[in-house]
């Protein structure tokens, strides 16, 4: 059984600015006790912080690197900068560990921690919770001589640029293409234009002014209509839509038509196999489309689903010798490539398979049906096993009957609100529509059951 975790969620410490954990004390004391731990008695290592544009990554940048610094750790500054980008110069920087300060794709009051190790992949559970420890202990700051010093690396930006243009071959070149880029106001604005550019694309540009405050807000892969309408009015060939931090991606084809995760991990996974280097089975999540599932089964492309999140997608990629998996909600690790979501190394994938094919994006994406998907969030009592209930489990077998197991039905507690989200799908969507009402009146009832 695994230990419960303090602080730690899938993806870091994350919160509300101000509210505990998410304030400068906190996160001064979580430097030190980051720094204590990652030591392991060598002398000054250097840990890399990145943030995203939020106006609190002032404060909590300058609290983290206080905390390191009192715990004889070097520093080196990026700036603003995509998390899969702090994965990567973390590596390449040899560094110990890398740190970025961003809450993702949630607004600009919300901000978190998470962390790299120094191979670029997310810490090991046993690093996690040595650091929670760590918190309880008394801080104490190392001789004066031993602090730890700070440097900010100036071609951060550069260095990154030149590796997202490496994951596709150099004779690949994107000239007469017209692509509108979404950078939601977050950490990819000076970044994403600049790859697609040097590429030779013709790129035009929206929430690349962040302020701080913007971030998320109207644009990215979290709302894409700007992004639809944007490029039916540049009479684009395609459209990019990038989160706050750059590790997931919605594309938008020619049509205004939005292609999320599910079909973009179709489109690569199937060109990787007709290449023949496809390794493993490709994972999903227990969300992922059934289109997507049937389609690589067409294909002969094995599929497993882990648990909701980057995290276990990647666990279940490393257990079963695979290379390529993701979420619908645009979070696809290409593991051939790097070693965690990344946002533009993905768009540049599917954009190498519309050049290698002659196909646009519009066609490539036909190879996958999706089925009728229908979602309820309830809310309900936290703690309260709802799924477990004998009448809920009737329902969902009784559900399960009415899709003549033509389709999924999946009750599944949110990580972060009290709400179970009751998701069924199959291939007739009035059939769907009804069949998750059914299920989610029975929810709501056994909720307010005395």
């Amino acid at each position: 059984m695994k230990q419960e975790r303090k602080y730690f969620g899938t993806d870091g410490i994350r919160g509300i600015v101000g509210t505990p954990p998410i304030t400068p004390d906190f996160i001064l004391k979580l430097g030190w006790a980051v720094g204590r731990i990652l030591k392991n008695g060598y002398n000054k290592n250097k840990v890399l912080i990145g943030k995203d544009t939020r106006i609190s990554g002032y404060m909590f940048e300058s609290a983290l690197q206080a905390g390191l610094s009192a715990a004889g750790m070097d520093i080196r500054l990026l700036g603003p900068m995509p998390t899969p980008a702090i994965a990567y110069l973390t590596r390449t920087f040899h560094a110990v560990a890398g740190i970025v300060i961003s809450a993702s794709h949630n607004p600009f009051q919300d901000n978190g921690i998470k962390f790299f190790s120094g191979d670029g992949t997310k810490l090991p559970d046993e690093v996690e919770l040595a650091i929670e420890a760590e918190m309880e202990q008394p801080m104490q700051t190392v001789a004066p001589s031993d602090l730890g010093k700070a440097e900010r690396i100036e071609d951060a930006a550069g260095r990154y640029i030149e590796f997202c243009k490496s994951t596709i071959p150099y004779d690949i070149s994107l000239k007469g293409l017209k692509i509108v880029v979404d950078c939601a106001h977050g950490a990819t604005y000076h970044i994403a234009p600049n790859v697609f550019r040097e590429l030779g694309a013709s790129v035009e540009t929206i929430g690349t002014q962040p302020n701080g405050l913007n971030i998320n807000a109207g644009y990215g892969a979290t709302q894409p209509q700007a992004l639809q309408n944007a490029v039916l009015y540049q009479n684009a060939d395609l459209g990019i839509a990038l989160d706050g931090d750059g590790d997931r991606v919605l594309m938008v084809d020619g049509k205004g038509e939005i292609v999320d995760g599910d079909e973009l991990l179709f489109i690569i996974a199937q060109a990787r196999h007709k290449a023949g280097c496809l390794q493993g089975a490709v994972v999903g999540t227990v969300m992922s489309n059934l289109g997507l599932e049937q389609a690589l089964e067409k294909q002969g492309i094995a599929f497993k689903r882990a648990a909701v999140g980057d995290r276990y997608v990647l666990e279940m990629l490393q257990q079963n010798g695979g290379n390529l998996g993701g979420e619908s909600s645009g979070h696809i690790i290409c593991l051939d490539r790097t070693t965690t979501g990344d946002g533009i190394t993905t768009a540049l994938q599917v954009l190498a398979v519309s050049i290698q094919t002659g196909l646009p994006l519009h066609v490539l994406k036909k190879g996958m049906q999706k089925c009728p998907q229908r979602m309820i969030n309830v809310p309900i009592t936290p703690g309260v096993e709802i799924a477990s209930q004998p009448s809920v489990q009737k329902a969902i077998e009784e559900a399960e009957q009415q899709l003549s197991h033509q389709g999924r039905v999946l009750l599944r507690p949110s990580g972060t609100e009290p709400l179970i989200r009751v998701m069924v799908e199959g291939t007739d969507v009035q059939q769907v529509e009804a069949v998750v009402h059914q299920l989610a009146d029975v929810v709501k009832a056994e909720q307010n059951r005395p």
